[in-house]
């Protein structure tokens, strides 16, 4: 593997003649200098975030995302020069005392964090029982 290996994979290859991604949106920062498009209808989720690389980045308190797959994206222009790391809310520099959960990374597919209220926490605790529960009830009725 060489080090320009990453711009041939998702989200940072070109797909100019890909017959299969179907262009939904297209858009690009204000300068003009990166391109994209987006082939799905609608994000998998967004967040509000707060950590110190999204306030930098946009000069405010937070910054509202959209969360796509890799391979929902194709940059058409300017997309090699491009570089961040996002940082999930388990390290963010802003606590928001509104109530709600928080994730250490994509909602429910992660864990709450310490401070999420704790009727939030019991919920997942339950949840993951209960898939547990299913699993092994699951691998019960295979070995039957």
């Amino acid at each position: 593997m060489g080090l320009d290996d990453w711009k041939y994979r998702a989200p940072y290859k070109v797909h100019d003649n890909d017959p299969n991604f179907k262009v939904v949106y297209e858009g690009g920062c204000h300068c003009g200098r990166v391109k994209y498009q987006l082939s799905r209808d609608k994000p998998l989720d967004s967040k509000y975030c707060h950590c110190t690389t999204c306030q930098t980045l946009h000069g405010a308190p937070f910054q509202w995302a959209s969360i796509f797959h890799k391979d929902d994206i194709n940059f058409t222009h300017g997309h090699h020069d491009l570089g961040w790391c996002h940082i999930f809310y388990s390290h963010r520099v802003v606590d928001i005392p509104d109530g709600k959960p928080k994730w250490s990374e994509m909602n429910d597919q992660s864990d709450l964090i310490e401070d999420s209220p704790s009727d939030a926490k019991r919920r997942k605790r339950e949840q993951d029982e209960k898939s547990q529960e299913e699993e092994k009830r699951g691998e019960k009725n295979g070995e039957e």
